[in-house]
């Protein structure tokens, strides 16, 4: 069974930006963690409110969630960060790992994508998904999730401080987002990612058949 692994700085950061990869993940039958390294107590919202958001949002893609045990704003790429994450990973063993792109204007996300980078040094599969902060973007993989865009959102309405009253969730915006990134890879809708290594499967593509016209049996 195939077993991703999602890392994010913030409640909410993974549900942005690659929730609808995750729902598709689950739907095919892989096992999903969600890493939230911080509180996100500087954000609307107390820390045991957004951990209960946190929970449900868990529950409804279906996803063991694991806590980092950081304070909001206190991320630091080193050792202690690196070996949090290393301990999970060692405790998941995934065959994907999703996190931040490193080029975002919020400390805590850039070091949670460097940790990643350092702590995941040994896998194969390592990918980077936007966020509302991210500054450089250049995305050269897509999740297609067409048809899961309405889940996506259900998925991020479970943070209520950050979309009711608040200006940190656009959903209006994700959407448009999805459309564009969709547009990109010639699907519906779409996630985009960036890569630092990814282990092509040749199992894991489809193989479109060649078209049979009339007359055609039997030939090469």
């Amino acid at each position: 069974m195939t077993r991703v692994l999602a890392v994010g700085a913030h409640p909410d950061d993974i549900e942005l930006g690659c929730g609808g990869t995750l729902l598709r993940a689950r739907r095919d039958g892989a096992e999903v963690t969600m890493l939230v390294l911080t509180d996100g107590r500087l954000g609307p919202g107390d820390p045991g409110l957004r951990a209960r958001e946190q929970r449900q949002a868990a529950e409804y893609l279906g996803a063991d969630l694991v806590d980092g045990g950081f304070r909001d704003g206190e991320l630091v790429h080193g050792p202690a960060l690196v070996d949090r994450i290393g301990q999970v990973l060692a405790d998941v063993r995934p065959d994907l790992v999703l996190t931040h792109a490193p080029a975002d204007s919020h400390q805590d996300h850039r070091a949670a994508a460097d940790a990643t980078v350092a702590a995941a040094r040994a896998l194969s599969s390592v990918l980077h998904y936007e966020s509302p902060s991210t500054l450089e973007f250049q995305p050269t993989v897509f999740g297609d999730v067409t048809g899961l865009l309405p889940d996506k959102l259900t998925l991020l309405r479970h943070h209520v401080s950050q979309v009711i009253g608040a200006s940190r969730v656009d959903l209006e915006a994700l959407s448009a987002q999805a459309r564009f990134r969709g547009f990109q890879a010639r699907v519906t809708e779409a996630e985009g990612f960036s890569v630092t290594r990814a282990l092509l499967s040749v199992r894991s593509l489809a193989i479109p058949q060649p078209r049979r016209t009339a007359g055609s049996e039997g030939r090469v």
